[in-house]
This record gives structure tokens, C-alpha cells and sequence, in this order.
């Protein structure tokens, strides 16, 4: 989560050198207050990689008007039978969401938490649990208050 102040500058490495190999690069980041979120990533296949195949995903939840996100991909394909997939989507909470999730009895705060938690659950849930564990809960802590 960038938040005010903060500028996150992240970012991913791939580098396929033989034939016949994958890879999944998958970013969820969180913009709010003014923050700032980047997500460069590199992915390159040599000439030995013939045959294979990359996918980038990076996705955006920006929380507010003043905070920002930009994705900077930096790919090279040095043969012509690989493939790289490359995905970028920014997205805001929509009010209709929010007026729903409150109208179920949540607070305004609750609600935007909730859609963040979601937002993340794809990525959380491939981490081992201890870890999924102690991300949700740090989460949660860092989106207490975040919301007015």
C-alpha cells in the first residue's frame, strides 16, 4: 500500500534460457492519500528459450484523486517461437460497491477494507499460510483509519 509520502518502486526480474519454459509474474498494489506506486518488471528470453512463454500481470486499486500508479515494462525477445503476455489494469473502488457493502450495515471504512482484501485475495492465497496470515493482518492494520 503506497500511501502519503510514499513512493514504492518495485519490480520483477525473468530471465528464460532454455526452450519450453513459463513464467507468471503477478503485482497487486494499493494507492492512497497521494501515494505513489510503480511496478517495473524485465523479462527476457534468450536465443536458447525458443518455445516459451511469460505472463505479467500487474494490477492497480487507487483509493482516492491523488494518488497515482505507473507500470514500466521492460521485455526483449531474442528468438521468434516465445512468447511474452503482458496486462496492466488500474481500477477504483466504484460507488456502487461502496453503497452496497453499506447498505449491508458495514461502515464506509469496513466496506473499503473489505474490497482491498478482496482486491489482494488472489494473490494472498498463493502464499503459504503463515505468511497469507501475517499479510492480511498487516493490511488490516494499515487500512484502519484510512478512509475519511
Amino acid at each position: 500500500v503506497g500511501s502519503k509520502g510514499q513512493f514504492q518502486d518495485t519490480g520483477s526480474k525473468m530471465i528464460h534460457a532454455a526452450p519450453n519454459t513459463r513464467s507468471s509474474i503477478i503485482s497487486k498494489s494499493v494507492s492512497r492519500n497521494g501515494g505513489v506506486t510503480n511496478f517495473r518488471d524485465e523479462v527476457h528470453f534468450t536465443p536458447a528459450a525458443r518455445n516459451s512463454k511469460a505472463h505479467i500481470e500487474c494490477d492497480t486499486l487507487i483509493l482516492d484523486n491523488i494518488s497515482k500508479s505507473d507500470t514500466i515494462p521492460t521485455n526483449s525477445n531474442m528468438n521468434n517461437s516465445s512468447t511474452i503476455e503482458h496486462e496492466a489494469k488500474v481500477s477504483k473502488i466504484s460507488e456502487d460497491q461502496l453503497f452496497y457493502l453499506m447498505s449491508r450495515g458495514l461502515s464506509e471504512e469496513q466496506a473499503t477494507e473489505m474490497i482491498v482484501m478482496g482486491f489482494l485475495e488472489p494473490f494472498t492465497r498463493e502464499l503459504p499460510m503463515e505468511y497469507a496470515v501475517e499479510l492480511n493482518q498487516l493490511m488490516k492494520l494499515d487500512m484502519s483509519g484510512s478512509v475519511g
